[in-house]
């Protein structure tokens, strides 16, 4: 189980090497994606808290990459935050997710991406709910909800 002390380890010491890799160019991205997937998988943006899809969504399944359809997430470690938008305590393997310091908007925060393809997800807090304690804050726009588990 990932704690706090490891997403810091990893944002300054380097991430976990991942699976494979997906590298696009802007315009294959531009192609592949709608306009808000794009704005913010690709040029790290944000949904308006309370407007995506999957925020009040708790069905059993899988929540792969929009972009490369990698899993990151399962539907066992999501929780309510109250937050407006997709709360989870874990990613779905270790490897899934990558961490980089983000100082914008005056302050200092860890932004989470996709570690396949780099595609921005969202950021990872150290106020969520035990044993972790973590929280990763997720953009509906970045995920897709697989619900064929079998």
């Amino acid at each position: 189980m990932l704690t706090w002390k490891d997403i810091i380890n990893f944002s300054v010491n380097g991430n976990p090497t991942p699976d494979r890799r997906v590298e696009k160019t802007e315009s294959e991205w531009r192609a592949q994606l709608t306009p808000e997937q794009f704005r913010i998988t690709r040029q790290k943006g944000t949904e308006r808290p309370h407007s995506g899809a999957l925020c009040s969504i708790y069905d059993e399944g899988k929540y792969n990459c929009v972009c490369c359809n990698m899993p990151l997430f399962d539907s066992t470690i999501k929780f309510s935050s109250g937050t407006g938008w997709p709360s989870f305590t874990q990613p779905i393997t270790e490897n899934a997710i990558k961490y980089e310091k983000d100082s914008s908007y005056g302050m200092v925060r860890v932004e989470v991406m996709c570690n396949s393809c780099d595609g921005h997800l969202g950021h990872v807090f150290p106020d969520g709910p035990e044993p972790s304690g973590l929280r990763y804050c997720i953009n509906s726009e970045s995920m897709t909800l697989d619900k064929d588990i079998a």
